[in-house]
């Protein structure tokens, strides 16, 4: 049975109230259920980022209590799936794909949906777990979305370093501990001929979300991967008031975080995590690029 098109202005309505209003998306995006049901299916991922080739879609699953989290007495399942339709013609373009749940370290656990599509255009994700909670998405146009994208050749930037601030008080907000990743530029890693991850995030203002766990997973995975890679962190705002975003964002024009950047030797991004990552998933990623 081929379900029905879902018209544009209900992809608005399917969209409306999940991402967040201030500058940024932190914390990986939106929080509010999609629709009403048994389980909700809460977005994860920026609305304005996607475009066509490799999709990730991190979603995180509510009750009518709100978000499920990690310790929650609720059974959740270990693995979710999903198929993809087109929401003009309501043709399946995608049978079955799977998503494995992720919570290392995190209060909240998401499921990451991965495929590729080739064409633009508004789709829904219909979860069978979730039966009553479709979930909207569209893949714009390359020249829509200002930020990099796979395939691109990674600008270089001069990030915040321990020797030259470059104006950012403090260059990172990890607290109470030392972050690794501001000992060279953005444009100095990418020069060194090796693989670059690069992390976009702020640690004090997500300590429970995504980014503090986020960076916490990434200076793990560089501790076993070693001189494979060359990793560098830039913080979100420009000072301590958070009210001013760092030149680090302004320059890929970003609308959400965290994002990490994975490179190959060429400076090439090869694969982008958005809104939220677990050490798992960072060290499959990175393995999947030869960086282990």
């Amino acid at each position: 049975m081929i379900p029905a098109p879902v018209s544009r202005r209900h992809f608005l309505v399917l969209s409306a109230g999940v991402g967040a209003s201030a500058v940024l998306a932190a914390c990986g995006g939106g929080s509010s259920p999609s629709a009403n049901g048994t389980l909700q299916v809460v977005k994860r991922f920026p609305q304005d980022a996607l475009v066509p080739g490799k999709v990730r879609l991190p979603i995180s699953l509510a009750d009518t209590t709100g978000l499920l989290p990690s310790d929650t007495t609720v059974e959740l399942p270990q693995t979710l799936t999903a198929q993809v339709i087109n929401s003009d013609n309501g043709n399946v373009v995608i049978e079955k794909i799977t998503a494995v749940r992720h919570q290392e370290n995190l209060s909240v656990p998401y499921w990451p949906f991965s495929f590729t599509l080739d064409a633009e255009g508004i789709y829904i994700l219909k979860i069978a777990e979730a039966p009553e909670s479709d979930l909207s998405f569209q893949l714009l146009a390359r020249n829509m979305v200002p930020m990099p994208l796979i395939g691109d050749v990674l600008p270089p930037f001069d990030t915040p370093t321990t020797d030259n601030a470059r104006g950012v008080d403090p260059i990172c907000t990890r607290a109470n501990e030392f972050c690794p990743f501001h000992s060279v530029t953005l444009t100095d890693a990418l020069a060194q001929g090796k693989p670059v991850v690069y992390l976009i995030g702020t640690p004090a203002y997500c300590t429970t979300g995504t980014c503090t766990p986020g960076l916490d997973a990434l200076i793990e995975v560089s501790q076993s991967v070693g001189n494979a890679a060359v990793f560098v962190h830039a913080d979100v705002y420009a000072d301590k008031s958070a009210n001013k975003t760092a030149p680090a964002v302004q320059e890929y024009k970003l609308s959400y975080e965290p994002v990490l950047y994975i490179t190959d030797s060429k400076g090439v991004l090869v694969d982008r995590l958005d809104a939220v990552f677990d050490v798992n998933e960072i060290r499959d990623v990175l393995a999947a690029n030869g960086i282990s």
